[in-house]
């Protein structure tokens, strides 16, 4: 998170290329984790479509520093969508980096699937609803609220609520079944 945003916020639209650095510093590595748990196959281009539509609708943004973030995965989630649209398929797993999730407190999700190894965090996301793995993805790889990923996603915050609690449900099922200690 950044110190002083709505100081870094107004120097960015004032053209501060310094401004404009710490917000790409401060934003674009959950981006890229989001969009390769979503399957993107070129995440630095789309990264980088990403940052110039953040950059050139800055303008047009009003908020705080939360729902600045929900604004900039919204439009990561929008591009995600329509790269789906235009390639007609299903988008491809790519394997979770570590190093690209700079979140600085690990959440128990995190623990757990880091325990079963990248390829099974996958492998246990793809057992999931599409409307499960995203809200899971934006929760734990976005790090982002309820509230966020409702806006994110166009749903209410109860049917978000809902919807992590199911998917997380169905995991927790999944790895009992194979006896995998909770």
């Amino acid at each position: 998170m950044l110190d002083h945003f709505d100081q870094v916020l107004a120097r960015a639209r004032a053209g501060s290329g310094d401004a404009f650095t710490l917000i790409y510093q401060d934003l674009a590595r959950p981006v890229a984790a989001y969009l390769r748990a979503k399957g993107v196959p070129e995440v630095e281009d789309v990264t980088s479509d990403v940052f110039l539509a953040v950059f050139t609708g800055l303008g047009r943004f009003t908020g705080d520093q939360a729902q600045f973030r929900s604004w900039v995965f919204t439009i990561a989630h929008r591009r995600v969508v329509d790269g789906w649209r235009r390639g007609g398929r299903t988008p491809t797993q790519v394997p979770y980096e570590a190093a690209d999730d700079t979140r600085t407190t690990v959440s128990a999700e995190t623990d757990a699937l880091a325990g079963l190894g990248t390829q099974r965090a996958l492998a246990l996301l793809a057992t999931l609803t599409e409307e499960q793995r995203e809200v899971l993805v934006l929760r734990i790889v976005a790090d982002l609220t309820v509230d966020e990923v409702a806006e994110v996603v166009g749903r209410r915050a109860g049917a978000v609520k809902a919807l992590q609690r199911r998917g997380l449900a169905s995991l927790r099922r999944q790895l009992e079944s194979e006896g995998v200690p909770l």
